[in-house]
């Protein structure tokens, strides 16, 4: 790890000079929110927010992305036969990103870099980004990162980590990519004493993180009495099945494929979808088994708090950033359903019964 000083004017020289090798993006204010979007000749990130309110996991899987390309005219020799949409997978940098939403990319990645399955689309995204986060110092009511694996300084999943200072940047290259950026960028004036500074900086942000969950009974908890803990009819009740939590989370990764056809030719694409879409589950025979809103809201809470805590032994499915409890339209909030879980007792449910 290297430890660098980075002023203003350079910050502003270095991601010019960068624009030239990488394509950059990071977050600009559009109306009365902050969202990631590839920044134009010139632009430089607008570094003036806590976060934005869609998390940036759409730059490495995007919200519709299409695969595969064919044409239904029978006169053409390459009729019904499946071509890969050509892809621009030349470097590029997201600069910006905060420490939650790296350390989701950890946590997603998961999930798409498997021994056994690869997601080529979202792999070779994620080999051509350099993320340069920006450190949080002023976390929202709604952050609860700290207890939650994660934390305004928190360096999983980035290669170069800024803290904003009133004169510039001091910066920690974590990776040969973040080093690599920072060569192209000019960011090469060593500062050992910046240590000392994060640590500092560190503490005060963590103290300001107010809101916290514990989540250290969920991995003992019996799996199927949790499942039928008699409490999720109640949390699912105001549910509105929109989505919102699903599309927000920096953590969700779940999709479907579909063929759409104008004329005679067709594309195969990616689509984001949500566990609490009604239809998420049918099968071609019209089954649906989860029907009732009830099981969609358990399904994502305990994919969230129970599956994956158990299948990856890495922690919770959740960084802490807070958007699906700022952005839920009926105020369900995480941190009430993971209190109900990591305090359930089997005798909460024989209680009930009796």
């Amino acid at each position: 790890m290297t430890l660098v000083r980075i002023d203003k004017k350079n910050w502003t020289e270095g991601l010019t000079a960068a624009a030239d090798a990488y394509r950059l993006y990071g977050p600009a204010k559009e109306k009365d929110y902050h969202q990631f979007k590839e920044l134009e000749k010139g632009e430089m990130p607008d570094l003036d927010m806590v976060n934005t309110r869609l998390s940036p996991k759409a730059l490495l899987f995007p919200q519709s992305e299409d695969m595969l390309e064919y044409s239904l005219d029978e006169s053409r020799d390459d009729h019904h036969i499946m071509k890969e949409v050509p892809r621009d997978d030349a470097p590029r940098a997201v600069v910006g990103i905060r420490p939650c939403d790296a350390k989701a990319t950890e946590l997603v990645k998961l999930n798409f870099d498997t021994p056994d399955v690869k997601d080529p689309y979202w792999l070779k995204a994620y080999e051509a980004t350099t993320f340069v986060g920006v450190a949080c110092d002023t976390p929202l009511s709604t952050c609860f990162c700290t207890s939650a694996g994660c934390g305004p300084y928190n360096a999983d999943g980035l290669d170069i980590l800024a803290m904003e200072r009133e004169d510039g940047f001091l910066a920690k290259i974590l990776t040969d990519k973040g080093q690599a950026f920072a060569e192209v960028a000019g960011w090469n004036q060593a500062t050992p004493e910046a240590a000392e500074a994060f640590m500092a900086a560190k503490d005060a942000a963590e103290a300001r993180i107010v809101s916290k969950i514990e989540a250290d009974n969920l991995a003992d908890t019996d799996l199927l009495e949790l499942h039928g803990a008699p409490f999720w009819e109640d949390l699912a009740f105001a549910c509105l099945n929109c989505g919102t939590c699903t599309f927000s989370c920096p953590t969700c990764w779940c999709f479907d494929i579909q063929d759409e056809v104008h004329g005679k030719s067709g594309v195969r694409m990616k689509n984001w979808d949500s566990c609490m879409f009604p239809i998420f589950t049918v099968h071609t025979t019209g089954h649906n088994p989860r029907d009732t809103k009830t099981q969609r809201v358990r399904q994502r809470f305990m994919h969230k708090l129970k599956y994956f805590v158990d299948k990856y032994e890495t922690g919770i499915m959740c960084v802490g950033c807070g958007r699906c409890v700022r952005q839920c339209p009926v105020n369900i909030d995480i941190r009430r359903v993971c209190e109900k879980m990591n305090s359930f007792k089997p005798a909460d449910a024989c209680a009930v019964q009796g």
